[in-house]
């Protein structure tokens, strides 16, 4: 049975596991420090929330979120991270973790949820393409 619920301290050595995966992912290099930053973050509910899908008890997948304003809308929700264990795709952990995320914006009132993936990411699109609408957007980023 998956639950869904959010990250506690004892699911930092398997959050630290997932999260690794998804910079690898990415490819993006972190410190350890950057890491434990993040974690922080997310157990101190620092604007971060972190979710995570248990399977069995286990912390099989994860994702990352928070709101901000628009110009068009007081609050709207950016799901910034989601990561499922290689293994356990195609079981709907992934899917559990969005509509979670989607019924705290709900809950907040916020105007829309979105999320940000590469265009060649293939599985995670085929996903995202059954619960969201992609409208054709490509991201840039200003390198400092």
């Amino acid at each position: 049975m998956i639950e869904i619920a959010p990250l506690r301290d004892e699911d930092w050595q398997r959050w630290n596991i997932l999260a690794r995966g998804y910079k690898t992912f990415y490819e993006t290099t972190l410190s350890d420090a950057d890491y434990d930053r993040a974690w922080e973050r997310i157990i101190a509910n620092d604007g971060i929330h972190g979710l995570g899908a248990h399977l069995d008890g286990i912390l099989v997948g994860i994702t990352h979120y928070f709101f901000h304003t628009s110009t068009w809308a007081k609050d709207v929700c950016y799901l910034q991270d989601l990561f499922v264990d290689g293994d356990l795709r195609g079981q709907g952990l992934a899917r559990a973790l969005i509509e979670d995320v989607a019924r705290a914006a709900r809950e907040r009132g916020a105007r829309h949820m979105y999320w940000n993936t590469r265009h060649d990411n293939a599985t995670a699109r085929a996903l995202y393409d059954k619960v969201a609408v992609h409208k054709g957007f490509i991201r840039y980023d200003y390198l400092f």
